[in-house]
């Protein structure tokens, strides 16, 4: 190349001419960014993996039947598979807490097999409830997935270690938290192969394999090229520090849930069995005979079925569930913490209506829930269906009250039309108050007797005047009681946190008794910040005597009773005259 031609132009020289063409193109919103700039790392640092060690504060010390107890208030029947799921998850997670009580941990055990459960069922018989108020109660990390959306890596459609990564959204990004998380996976039935497919099987048997690595033990990477968010974060850390950052989620002490309906399971099970007939010689079964097969599986009718051996090894606990009975829907009904029952409550509400149901409504709509034949999903179809013409109309009506009977059930559009009658008006009122009355007493005997235990745990005395606000509270925001029992222990935490505070403040130990939290819940709107706004204007008018006070008395401790919250002027006034007589 002649000297008199173009020379090709210097690295400054390009960055140059790309940033004055892309500042005039986008007004100086993009520029170029040297490499000079970014810090230079050596190469040992690239490849070396930034690892962080932290002390992962996991805390567990539920017991089986305590387990068993919270499912009790939620789920009906299913008794054997409650009791293998709370004594399998309680095992797991209080083996993770000793192994890090004692820091045996980087022992890893060879062969070491995780309790990860298989549940099998029809439809609608609450497996995935199960599994959910499990890690409610339980308090860690957890997501569900269906197997159907997933394919074996390397293949168009989801990637399985994804289920990792969205736990680790779920705690908060918190990775330690993440490793102590429960994945869900429904309708693994539907990854079974099929023992008649050619060839390879990629939303089957490859989706199988694909699970084999996160049941067991495998280090999961965040950082993926599908995501275009964890790239950005990761090229931002590099220009801050010059280091590759490689952030893994080690699956070790994750428990892996899965279930399916496992529709022909029992065929499999009968031929194992030698019971299977055909013909004349064969038997009608009833729907719980065909129930009790699934309570005999074993691994080699699952690999019957599709699946192969080693993620049937991975699954070594197996429980089933029952279908659910029309007796048994009525029990979901009349449940006081029933998702369904509350759920159309809150739709009501909505419009400012209060809804009720009398005992007979529940008994007509558990009989027509059979024959929807979808299990407790039936429940939500027909009341669907009956209350739908209501939540139409109602709404532009003057009626704030509604009463469902067994007639509004078999005839809406009759009785929609009754209700319509002003008349009607005075009756639904009177019976709501009348339902209410009877559902309070109920919640007030739940509340003491289910829920005493954890109400001690977290230090909280049960007084009438509580337990008659969480009643009331439990109907009023149409909330399960294990919720509202949540609710309360934190407001009645944060007026003695407030308390404390007022008393570093002060020099002076300042609590209240029980009635007197009992009255400022009961001034409050109870919220957490409504309590607060309570607990600050008593304080303010108490601030300067409880400063004197505690100028007197050193190390002192000063009880304040209902009066002092009622009138906290007249309460402090007679405890200076106390404290400062001549």
């Amino acid at each position: 190349m002649s000297d008199d031609k173009m020379s090709l132009p210097s690295e400054k020289d390009l960055e140059r001419e790309l940033g004055d063409y892309l500042s005039n193109k986008y007004g100086g919103q993009v520029k170029i960014v040297s490499a000079g700039m970014l810090p230079l790392a050596k190469k040992k640092e690239v490849e070396q993996r930034v690892e962080v060690v932290e002390e992962v504060a996991f805390h567990f010390d539920l017991k089986p039947e305590e387990l068993v107890t919270y499912l009790d208030e939620y789920v009906v029947q299913q008794d054997e598979a409650k009791a293998v799921l709370a004594t399998k998850i309680c095992t797991h997670f209080n083996r993770i807490r000793h192994e890090l009580e004692t820091g045996r941990t980087v022992k890893k055990q060879v062969g070491r097999i995780k309790s990860n459960v298989l549940l099998i069922g029809p439809t609608g018989v609450g497996k995935t409830y199960l599994v959910k108020l499990i890690a409610r109660r339980l308090g860690v990390p957890f997501v569900k997935g269906d197997a159907t959306k997933f394919s074996e890596t390397g293949y168009v459609g989801g990637d399985v270690e994804d289920l990792v990564r969205d736990l680790v959204r779920e705690a908060d990004d918190d990775i330690s938290k993440a490793e102590y998380g429960i994945i869900y996976v429904d309708e693994v039935d539907k990854i079974a192969a099929s023992p008649n497919r050619l060839g390879a099987d990629v939303s089957r048997a490859g989706v199988q394999r694909a699970f084999l690595k996160p049941m067991e033990e495998t280090d999961v990477e965040l950082k993926v090229p599908h995501d275009p968010v964890s790239q950005l974060e990761a090229m931002e850390h590099y220009r801050a520090t010059g280091k590759r950052e490689r952030k893994v989620v080690n699956t070790r002490n994750i428990l892996f849930i899965m279930s399916g309906a496992f529709v022909g399971l029992t065929e499999i099970i009968k031929r194992r069995r030698n019971e299977h007939s055909i013909g004349f010689g064969s038997k009608v079964e009833s729907k719980n005979e065909g129930n009790r097969y699934f309570q005999e599986v074993m691994a080699e009718d699952l690999i019957a079925y599709g699946f192969e051996s080693e993620f049937v090894g991975r699954l070594p606990v197996v429980t089933a569930l029952n279908d659910l009975s029309q007796e048994d829907f009525v029990e979901i009904l009349s449940n006081h913490n029933s998702a369904v029952v509350l759920g159309k409550k809150q739709d009501f509400n909505a419009y400012g209506i209060k809804l009720s149901f009398e005992q007979d409504a529940f008994d007509a709509i558990a009989a027509r829930a059979v024959l929807e034949k979808t299990g407790a999903r039936g429940l939500l179809s027909v009341m669907e269906k009956t209350l739908l013409p209501f939540e139409k109309s109602l709404p532009s009506t003057s009626l704030r009250h509604l009463v469902i009977s067994r007639a509004f059930v078999e005839d809406p559009q009759g009785s929609l039309a009754t209700v319509l009658d002003a008349k009607s008006n005075d009756y639904h009122l009177r019976r709501y108050t009348e339902l209410r009355l009877r559902d309070h007493a109920r919640l007030v005997d739940i509340i003491e007797q289910s829920n005493s235990g954890f109400l001690r745990e977290q230090a909280v005395e049960i007084t009438p005047a509580r337990i008659n606000m969480m009643a009331s509270y439990c109907l009023d925001e149409f909330m399960d009681v294990r919720d509202v029992c949540t609710d309360f222990v934190e407001m009645i935490h944060h007026i003695r946190d407030y308390a404390a505070t007022v008393s570093v403040d002060c020099n002076l130990k300042v609590i209240f008794d029980d009635n007197a939290v009992d009255r400022i819940l009961e001034k409050s709107r109870l919220t957490v910040s409504s309590v607060n706004e309570v607990c600050q204007k008593i304080f303010t008018v108490l601030d300067y005597g409880l400063r004197l006070i505690g100028q007197k008395r050193l190390d002192g401790k000063l009880v304040i009773p209902v009066e002092g919250v009622e009138s906290p002027e007249t309460f402090i006034n007679k405890v200076l005259d106390d404290n400062f007589k001549l």
